[in-house]
């Protein structure tokens, strides 16, 4: 069995590889890749593996966007760190998934149905899938200290998240500004994509803070947020595409 690995955590992608090795001597691991761009080059490119191994979110998306742009007929397994909410979600769509951490008697079980798979293999609905995904629960609020009290705060009142001085903070749109107890990192998957957007290391913005976009040098964008930011807010060059294209909706 020939087996395409998309996974863009190295350590997880090494003990992928040892326990299929160790699980079934027959498969072969013809490549891994770390992301959806390289996934679609690869794909156009070389001939079907007989099943792909792929993670949910990779170094540069979902890697639903990877059906966006190739057409998948191998068997996909996704390992995944979804809660059992989602886990069910997929076996309601018929999909091969793992949970992380990867349980070997899982992983047995899962190589026997690629077996099946692979002798009459049939299509999947992906569109389905990110209907399902589509549909996770993100924050609605924060709770913030205020003296010995705690207040909730909307998070439709958030104009921006941004990191400083080693604080996680955020300011309101009546200009208050707040700590909060977790990373960007954290806050990314924690906050509804369709609203906010993570425009460098250290900013993620609600889209309705953003008040004017003027060209940068080195092809960049600065925004003026709204309440204002005592420095420049620059939009990373590498993220200046994906930027262009959530504002698009």
């Amino acid at each position: 069995m020939k087996v395409l690995i998309i996974e863009d955590e190295q350590p997880a992608a090494l003990q992928l590889k040892k326990m299929l090795t160790q699980a079934d001597p027959s498969v072969s691991i013809i490549e891994v890749i770390d992301s959806v761009e390289a996934a679609v080059k690869w794909l156009k490119v070389f001939p079907t593996p007989d099943a792909i191994f792929m993670d949910i979110q990779i170094a540069d998306g979902l890697s639903f966007d990877i059906f966006n742009h190739v057409n998948v007929v191998s068997p996909v397994v996704f390992t995944t760190a979804f809660d059992q909410y989602a886990v069910k979600a997929f076996k309601v769509n018929a999909i091969d998934y793992l949970l992380k951490p990867i349980d070997e008697d899982e992983l047995t079980e899962t190589l026997d149905k690629l077996r099946k798979k692979i002798a009459s293999p049939l299509p999947f609905d992906f569109k389905n899938l990110q209907q399902v995904f589509s549909k996770k629960d993100y924050k609605q609020r924060f709770l913030i200290k205020n003296g010995q009290n705690l207040t909730p705060v909307d998070v439709s009142d958030i104009a921006y998240f941004f990191s400083e001085e080693g604080l996680n903070q955020f300011f309101v749109f009546s200009n208050r500004k707040h700590i909060v107890e977790h990373t960007l990192d954290e806050l990314e998957t924690m906050l509804d994509p369709k609203d906010f957007f993570r425009i460098n290391r250290k900013i993620i913005v609600n889209v309705k803070a953003i008040q004017k976009i003027s060209p940068h040098f080195n092809s960049r964008l600065k925004l003026n947020l709204t309440p204002q930011y005592r420095d420049e807010i620059l939009v990373a060059r590498e993220r200046v595409a994906d930027f262009k294209a959530w504002l698009g909706g």
